[in-house]
């Protein structure tokens, strides 16, 4: 089992000339595939290395654990967890960030939308809309399930659109899992990343899309793994 883990991250490192520059970085890292908990840390490059930024926190994140996502990253031939539409997973792998969201303005550098209860994201894997935010008063509605972007709770309060699976672009594969966020929450979730009020505010404030902030989430091996592809030593 070691020997074909070993194998399956060193894929990765082929991989490596493909990714885009990054000069933020935000890192969460799980002791297995299986706990819904995990750290976070954010990192910034500063010449030719990383630096950490600000101090570790503790997350929450699927409520089953992890499963490899779709995202700048290839999923290894022999991977036995990836993730799927339902799974209760959060994707492991290297993902690009997409625009910050809240219930109200608020005033940062980094794109930043404000949703409404008619502003959904679909998860119906049948819909044509599938792994989309969309303005539900502004489509022809051909799907039964679907997450509003704005609720009673404050759990979407304040988030970041993860793109994972090719979100609000085309591409996305059917059922491989779709409306992943960093949003609010204190409990696992069916495959989020999240954090308290404050914390989350904070990374928002933190991103500047001219650095190309990216996502690093996965178990401490994958982590380790994929860091090295992005020149990140743990």
């Amino acid at each position: 089992m070691k020997i074909l883990l070993t194998l399956s991250l060193a894929l990765f490192l082929s991989y490596a000339g493909k990714l885009p520059h990054t000069e933020q970085l935000i890192v969460v890292t799980t002791k297995n595939w299986s706990t819904p908990s995990g750290t976070l840390q954010r990192y910034e490059m500063q010449g030719s290395k990383w630096y950490k930024v600000g101090n570790a926190i503790s997350i929450k994140l699927g409520r089953n654990g992890l499963g490899w996502g779709r995202g700048l990253h290839s999923i290894p031939k022999n991977a036995k967890i990836i993730k799927r539409e339902g799974d209760g997973k959060a994707p492991a792998g290297i993902f690009t960030l997409k625009q910050a969201f809240g219930y109200q303005p608020f005033v940062v550098s980094y794109p930043y939308e404000v949703y409404k209860t008619t502003d959904h994201c679909v998860d119906d894997a049948g819909s044509k809309y599938y792994n989309k935010i969309i303005d539900s008063t502004k489509v022809k509605k051909d799907y039964k399930s679907f997450e509003h972007m704005k609720f009673p709770k404050d759990y979407y309060k304040y988030g970041i659109v993860v793109n994972h699976n090719h979100i609000d672009e085309p591409g996305a594969v059917k059922g491989a899992g779709s409306c992943i966020f960093m949003h609010i929450k204190k409990v696992p979730t069916a495959g989020c990343t999240v954090m308290n009020e404050k914390e989350m505010k904070e990374i928002i404030e933190w991103l500047d899309a001219d650095k190309n902030p990216l996502l690093l989430q996965g178990t401490e091996a994958v982590v380790k793994s994929l860091g090295k592809s992005l020149r990140l030593s743990l």
